[in-house]
Formats: C-alpha cells, structure tokens, sequence
C-alpha cells in the first residue's frame, strides 16, 4: 500500500513522541516553519505541541481558517496554559523548546509562562529525527530530483555567447520556476542566506565568502557576498551550476559543470578526479560507515592526483565533502574529517568533491545519495561530463 502524507504525518508525530519520552520530557512544544510542515504538512502561525502521552493539539493564530481535531484559536502564547488546562493537558515540568531557532526574546517568553521546571533543546532532537526520511519523504525527494534534472537538461539553450555569469543565471531561474521550483530554499543557521542557488564562473569561484557553503563567489552586492557577480563568459572559463533543487518542500542537491569553449587539460582532470571519488565512496559507503571516513577517502584521492591545493576551494577551502539535505539544505550528517556520525538507513545526502583551478573556475561534480541497507542509491540521476555550451 502506498504510504500517504497523513501516515507519514503519524509516522512522524509517533518518532517525536517517542523521543520526548527517551528525553524523560513532557513536552515538546514547536513553532518554526521547518518544524511545523514536518509534523503537520502545513505551515501556520501559531503553536504544535505534543505531549509525552496523548494526542497532539494545534494552537492557531492565522490563517483563521485552519480546521480539524484538536484545534484552539489564540491571539498570543499567554493563553496556553489556560487552553492546556481547559483541554487538560497536563502543563510540562520538563518542556523541550527549539532553542536555536527561537528568539531569545521568544525563548524567555515562553520559558516564562510555562515555568517548567526543565528546559531542554528540541532543536537538536528534532534535526536528529529528520535525518532519516520516512518513505513517503523520499518519494517527494524523488519528484524533485526529476524536476532538478528537467531543468539541468534545459540549460545549454539558456546560453548565448557575451553573456555574464548573471545573465546565464536569469533564464536558468526562469525555467527552474516554470519546471514548479518554490523559487527559494530553506537553509539551517544565520550565515546560509542563498535565493535560488549559486553560478560560478572563471575566477570568481576563488573568491572567499562569508557563508557556509563548499564555494564562495563574490556575489552581486555587499549585502549578499556569495555567487555569482557579472563575469563574462569568455572561452576558457567554466561554469559551475549549483542550482537549487526545491520543486517539492524536499530538497535535492545537484552541480554540474559547463564549459566556454575548450577547458585547460588541469581542469578535466581535476573534473574526472571528482568522479573517481565519487564511484570509490558508492562502493564502499554502507550503513554504519563513519562520515569522517568518507571525507577522507576523498581527501586522499585529492592528494593522490596532486590537487590537494585546488581540492574544496583555493584561497578558502570548505572543511567538509558532503551535507545531509531533505527539508533544509543542510542536515545532519555532516561529511567532515571530525564528523561522529555514521550512515544509517534513510538518510540522505549531498557528496561534492568539488575542484578550483585559478584562471579557469570551479569544476567537480553534486549528487544526492539515499542510504539503503545495501548501500548508496544515486537520486540525482543526469549526465556527469562537462558540457561545452555553444550557440
């Protein structure tokens, strides 16, 4: 039987309650967007609070139309405790708060007119929840990888010789929103503000940014300092697409790489090298494989081929291979050499061993992978070679 979103929704609100009572809480009370779509399939403003025992109740401040089972309209948070009392849910000792998300303001609020006894971070547990997707999670990452893919076949016809690297990036935008993309992704943390994905082209990609992301780029303005910034597209230079794969709520991650005219020979081989790494992690990642491992495994091949000094970045390198992806862009696990996490069933990732090589630009490759227990299952299927674009 096909898994639906409300068994997936009940799917999820039982993982969460199960791990309130692991936690010894009870109560997890949330109310960022990210969170709320999780466990309801639907973002509103307002309150989702599950309790360690029974059933979970929606506390709604807009839209005013919002219906269904164990629904209280409220004006502001002041009112729960006399709506938990009327509804009698026992009013939390031990209440789990997203505590990286919220305000501080938010925080103390809330902290305040529950007056628990224990606050403790629902953030962290509910990260770790959403890294192993549920399978109708991974079906919706399924419709976005074909939507992803749609798109990257579209792009030789954006082309047209004495464009800028910005020009290029409109009219893909252009055919990501046609092709259903949500025309923006979301992101974990202050420093990953991004619109709908990166373009780099020729010596930009060297240029250091302040985000979190593998590759910088200057950006078009000192308030957004990451991607592409006008460079023309001249012979020699490659263009690496990074573009955002958002045409569910469940992202995929996907780069590939193009060409203006003939590439030096350094940055084919730079290019197959990325691709090496890549088969060589599909054979040996497993469950239970260390992330820490696979960043090495690439860093050693880096090493092996002599581009350890282009490997992740030039004048700033990325200190991680590779990101778990689903709802937001950057979920656990995270590929690094000090990483403690290891692959598990259901998770999903990003592996990008990308190369820079001065003068020429960005080159390497982007897949999304699901954790399978026989291995890595590639969702982002579509060809891997660098595309001279020509008109």
């Amino acid at each position: 039987m096909r898994n639906t979103q409300q068994q997936d929704l009940q799917l999820k609100q039982e993982r969460l309650q199960k791990a309130i009572r692991n936690a010894k809480a009870d109560g997890c009370l949330v109310s960022t967007n990210i969170n709320l779509y999780y466990l309801c399939g639907c973002v509103y403003n307002g309150y989702f609070y599950m309790p360690a025992e029974g059933e979970p109740h929606f506390f709604v401040k807009r839209p005013n139309d919002f219906s269904g089972k164990n629904i209280h309209n409220i004006r502001k948070p002041e009112q729960l405790p006399d709506l938990f009392k009327a509804a009698g849910i026992p009013l939390p000792e031990h209440l789990l708060l997203e505590a990286d998300e919220l305000s501080y303001t938010e925080y103390i609020r809330l902290q305040h007119i529950f007056n628990p006894r224990i606050t403790s971070n629902a953030t962290r547990l509910l990260r770790e929840l959403r890294t192993i997707k549920t399978p109708w999670e991974i079906g919706q990452m399924r419709i976005t990888a074909k939507a992803h893919a749609l798109t990257y076949s579209q792009i030789p016809e954006c082309y047209r010789p004495g464009m800028t690297d910005l020009e290029l990036q409109y009219e893909i935008e252009y055919r990501m929103r046609k092709n259903g993309s949500v025309g923006f992704f979301r992101a974990f943390g202050n420093n990953m503000e991004i619109f709908m994905g990166s373009l780099l082209a020729g010596e930009n990609a060297e240029m250091p940014s302040p985000f979190d992301f593998a590759l910088g780029g200057a950006g078009i303005h000192p308030s957004s300092p990451l991607g592409a910034n006008g460079t023309l597209l001249t012979p020699g230079t490659s263009v690496m697409i990074d573009m955002s794969g958002n045409y569910t709520a469940y992202q995929t991650d996907m780069t590939r790489v193009y060409a203006i005219g003939k590439l030096p020979e350094k940055a084919y081989k730079a290019h197959e090298t990325s691709r090496q790494i890549q088969e060589k992690i599909i054979g040996m990642a497993r469950p239970g494989t260390p992330c820490s491992q696979i960043y090495k495994i690439a860093e050693e091949i880096a090493v092996q081929a002599g581009l350890s000094a282009n490997f992740m970045g030039t004048r700033q390198k990325a200190k991680f291979v590779g990101h778990g992806v689903g709802l937001q862009i950057n979920e656990p696990p995270v590929l690094t050499p000090r990483s403690v996490e290891i692959l598990s069933p259901g998770m999903t990732f990003a592996l990008e061993p990308k190369f820079v090589i001065p003068g020429t630009g960005a080159v390497g490759i982007e897949n999304t992978f699901l954790v399978t227990e026989n291995g890595l299952e590639k969702i982002t299927r579509f060809p891997e070679d660098i595309v001279e674009l020509t008109k």
